[in-house]
């Protein structure tokens, strides 16, 4: 036997050894998210909602009206996708502001919405987002069962909970809409796109592009 063929052998073996020690961690650890990267442009996003922010106070779909807004759901206990997600829109802000300066930039917001309420009180919200490695300035919401019930219909989003006690958590929509000034959506954030490649997309719409 060749010495090349003892390489592609050897090769292969690391590969299924790989793939098998993959398999046991994702078991271990299951993401706690169903990414969606594709919407129908006939079904409606977004819509009217009463929820409660991060300092206790009561606001509607009306924080959306006059700035471009990320619109993000998740959950604080999120194992994985939740913060990853929130440290890549700090990098595509930080994007923004390097292409079309930091006042351009503020006309972008980003609203975290809870998929459980019965953990995400409005304090401890406020504690993750200032917690360190987010964006400054996000806007955390939560509310009642029912209130998010209500909103993640208005979106589209999917969220089941996964598991009992202290531990459980949530498969759900990771999806980032891109939401106009006037509240509707414009477009979802892939999130196969480099921070830069975002930003240009943002800048794009805020254009009219």
């Amino acid at each position: 036997m060749t010495k090349f063929r003892l390489a592609i052998i050897a090769t292969a073996f690391a590969l299924l050894i790989g793939l098998a020690g993959y398999n046991w961690y994702s078991s271990l650890h299951p993401r706690s998210n169903v990414t969606t990267s594709q919407v129908d442009p006939a079904v409606r996003i977004g819509g009217n909602f009463t929820l409660t922010d991060q300092d206790g106070k009561t606001v509607d779909q009306t924080i959306l009206n006059g700035k471009w807004t990320a619109v993000f759901f998740g959950y604080t206990y999120c194992p994985d996708v939740c913060p990853l997600t929130l440290q890549s829109l700090a990098r595509i802000k930080a994007a923004l502001e390097k292409s079309i300066g930091g006042k351009q930039a503020d006309k972008l917001q980003i609203v975290f919405i809870t998929v459980d309420p019965a953990r995400d009180t409005p304090a401890n919200m406020k504690a993750y987002l200032a917690s360190g490695g987010f964006p400054s300035g996000v806007i955390g919401l939560t509310g009642t069962p029912e209130q998010i019930t209500a909103v993640e219909r208005a979106y589209r989003i999917s969220a089941a909970k996964v598991g009992e006690g202290d531990t459980y958590t949530y498969n759900h929509t990771s999806l980032v809409y891109l939401m106009d000034p006037q509240g509707h959506f414009h477009s979802p954030l892939m999130s196969d796109l480099m921070p830069q490649q975002s930003a240009e997309q943002i800048t794009d719409a805020m254009k009219g592009r």
